[in-house]
């Protein structure tokens, strides 16, 4: 089974070699037709904290690493 693949925002990069991204999906909604926005936090593990703040990145799911973490930061943002 292939690993799923997410893009998202970094919103926190406070703790090490951890950060906190915002994934933002969206979807039409069954019964009004509306497109609607949701949003979920991930804990992604950064070996060498080089993602910042306000950087758009991909990250991979991977095997659990912490209570939080599994998933891995694939490609640093800009």
């Amino acid at each position: 089974m292939p690993k799923r693949i997410l893009q998202g925002v970094v919103v926190s990069d406070k703790q090490d070699k951890t950060i906190v991204v915002k994934v933002e999906r969206r979807f039409t909604h069954p019964l009004f037709k509306k497109t609607v926005r949701r949003a979920k936090n991930y804990h992604a593990h950064d070996e060498h904290n080089t993602a910042k703040v306000g950087d758009v990145v991909s990250i991979e799911e991977s095997r659990p690493l912490s209570k939080l973490k599994s998933w891995v930061l694939v490609e640093p943002g800009k």
